[in-house]
């Protein structure tokens, strides 16, 4: 007599249940992070041929980029999300080698400060980004520029654009050449942390120049100790520490208001070097109607323009 077949639910064992979808952070290695913990993308995908959708978190405290106020995200993380965006889909999606170098040529955002408060969980965000200007030498990407639109929540919380291009290692050292990396013995003394928005002398970049540099005017703290300025070797004054001293210059010309960085415009010129003395400058402009104010910010090193940047910041209440 046949018997039929029938088929059987195969039997979970007791106790254990379905994995949720898990998530993680992208590869450190592809947003140049040597710390794992200093990773804000948790994920993309392709959805046309040069648009991609990237997950980021922001945490709710940060070392670094605490809140502003103790009430809003610090809109630098932008910056920084912006940053991590152009390395990732560079190495991700157009195939760049992990040992090529990189330089940013500009990157601006503009928040919406409403949508920035720190919320009971970590900020959960959907980055759509379009590239263009995409350049090739032969098959190799060479850089590009690219827009980001940052969500959270459904609404638009900032939105930012940047411009890179990468080299290989060979022609990374034919560019910069046996450069010895010698930072400073003596960076200086720091201006008073509570002028430029931070609790401790270790986070300011800005130096008083033993009251010598005048008004507006200070010599860059650039303290290759520092884990989140400088969580990796390089050789030479990362950018993002040059928008940390623009930032820490437009609250030192009025250290009594504080103000919020809604929205920032840089480009970079050159290489800043750990080994000479550099000097950020800084100009503040008439404040509008609504309180915001534009400050234009320099930074030059041996007589050269490294960087020129613009901020628009918003006076806040204690």
């Amino acid at each position: 007599m046949s018997r039929s077949r029938t088929s059987v639910e195969p039997v979970r064992p007791a106790g254990r249940l379905p994995v949720p979808r898990l998530t993680t952070t992208v590869p450190r290695e592809f947003v140049h992070r040597a710390a794992v913990a200093e990773v804000l993308l948790t994920g993309w995908r392709r959805l046309g041929e040069n648009r991609f959708a990237v997950s980021a978190q922001w945490p709710r405290g940060h070392s670094f980029f605490t809140p502003v106020l103790g009430t809003q995200h610090d809109p630098m993380l932008i910056a920084e999300t912006v940053r991590q965006v152009g390395s990732l889909l560079s190495h991700a999606e157009f195939g760049v080698p992990l040992d090529y170098r990189f330089v940013m040529w500009h990157l601006d955002y503009r928040s919406h400060p409403e949508h920035l408060a720190v919320g009971w969980s970590p900020a959960e965000l959907e980055l759509l980004v379009d590239c263009s200007r995409i350049r090739w030498h032969g098959d190799s990407f060479a850089g590009m520029h690219y827009d980001v639109v940052i969500r959270r929540d459904g609404a638009v919380a900032a939105t930012g654009s940047a411009s890179l291009s990468c080299t290989s290692p060979k022609v990374y050292r034919r560019l910069r050449g046996a450069r010895q990396v010698r930072p400073p013995a003596d960076l200086g003394s720091p201006v008073y942390p509570r002028h430029v928005g931070r609790a401790s002398a270790f986070d300011v970049v800005l130096s008083t120049a033993d009251g010598a540099a005048p008004p507006g005017r200070w010599r860059l703290r650039a303290d290759v100790r520092h884990p989140i300025l400088f969580d990796h070797p390089v050789d030479h004054i990362p950018g993002m520490v040059l928008l940390e001293a623009a930032r820490q210059a437009v609250l030192a010309l009025d250290p009594a208001a504080p103000v919020c960085p809604v929205a920032l415009s840089s480009s970079f010129h050159r290489y800043a070097e750990l080994s000479s003395p550099c000097w950020i400058e800084a100009e503040r402009g008439p404040a509008d109607a609504s309180g915001a104010c534009d400050t234009r910010v320099t930074g030059r090193q041996d007589g050269e323009l490294l960087f020129s940047c613009a901020i628009t910041s918003m006076r806040r209440s204690e």
